[in-house]
């Protein structure tokens, strides 16, 4: 009879196990499912806007302008921290956020003003705009000089992947956005999970990184 009473009292504790650790995964999964639910709209939109198919120039970049048969107006020149060059004559002209043909067509328009039917061309010699900052667990952090375009996955590996105390799930890009209808920027946070990254299956993909996004890695 003790036999039986202890037997009983085994079975009874195995399914209490049973149903906490259901109570445990159901849990897990509904947090899961809310923590997806809750990524705002337009962070996700944020995460998958497209990069421009031409290349916009930024600070740091270098570029050489050229005016056909004066070359007093033509020279390199470095675009500054406010984003603009300066040109003898027309004085500062806006490069950043434009591409190479763009400010010849500004710089043209202004020079019509002194010179009749300017040619201007533009070239890029160097870029320097960017870059991308990885903190946190990974290997190597810092900030990262880029030649092209970089994916989530492909800033973690230039920094020599996650160490062994990283929180891969629970990554964060940090990006700043022009807010609508405002000059004024604003921090947008987009939620990484390296999983779903991996998968495809998340909400948020391995999307491209902008200029200046952080790569935070808990």
């Amino acid at each position: 009879m003790q036999i039986l009473s202890d037997c009983h009292q085994i079975k009874s504790i195995s399914q209490s196990a049973r149903r906490g650790l259901r109570y445990c995964v159901c849990l897990v999964s509904a947090v899961v499912l809310a923590s997806c639910a809750e990524i705002p709209a337009d962070v996700i939109q944020e995460a998958n806007r497209q990069v421009a198919n031409e290349f916009l120039l930024g600070p740091e970049d270098v570029v050489e302008v050229t005016v056909w048969r004066n070359q007093d107006l033509s020279r390199t020149i470095t675009v500054r921290p406010d984003g603009m060059i300066s040109l003898p004559l027309i004085g500062d002209v806006q490069a950043s956020g434009l591409t190479a043909a763009q400010v010849g067509e500004k710089i043209s328009k202004r020079l019509t003003e002194y010179k009749e039917n300017p040619s201007v061309s533009v070239s890029v010699k160097e870029i320097n705009s960017y870059y991308i900052y990885l903190v946190g667990e990974v290997t190597r952090p810092g900030k990262y000089a880029l030649k092209s375009y970089a994916t989530v996955l492909q800033g973690i590996s230039l920094a020599g992947g996650f160490t062994q105390y990283a929180s891969k799930n629970r990554m964060a890009i940090l990006r700043w956005s022009a807010s609508k209808g405002s000059s004024s920027e604003r921090q947008v946070r987009i939620p990484v999970s390296y999983d779903d990254l991996i998968s495809g299956k998340g909400r948020v993909g391995n999307f491209t990184l902008m200029s200046g996004d952080t790569i935070v890695v808990p």
